[in-house]
């Protein structure tokens, strides 16, 4: 009976070890374990480049509407300066124009009490 019991336990830790995965099959588990490495690694890769270019798209949009904001500002204010110099002239016309006009009164007046 302790022969019997021996070879049932011998057949039974074999029986144990032959269950476990084989050498190909663990070969193929770690290539598997690997190949997703390398497939997170690419897809990180992958986003960061996608968000690189995407902030720097970001980034030349904001140069551009700077730009242009810039520019009508620069504009805004050329037209600004133009108005403000023709109102000057508009003044300085009006102002010689009431000087011209009081001296012909004065001139006027002047032969007006020369005749009297």
């Amino acid at each position: 009976m302790k022969k019997l019991t021996l070879s049932v336990f011998a057949l039974m830790i074999m029986a144990l070890s032959a269950c476990g995965p084989s050498e190909e099959e663990k070969a193929a588990a770690e290539k598997a374990r690997l190949d997703s490495i390398a497939n997170v690694q690419a897809e990180m890769e992958r986003k960061a480049a996608e968000d690189s270019a995407m902030a720097a798209q970001a980034a030349a949009q904001q140069a551009m509407q700077d730009s242009i904001n810039a520019a009508t500002q620069q504009a805004l204010q050329d037209s600004i300066d133009m108005l403000k110099g023709s109102v000057k002239k508009m003044q300085k016309k009006s102002a010689d124009e009431k000087k011209k006009e009081e001296k012909k009164q004065k001139d006027m007046e002047q032969l007006q009490k020369g005749k009297g």
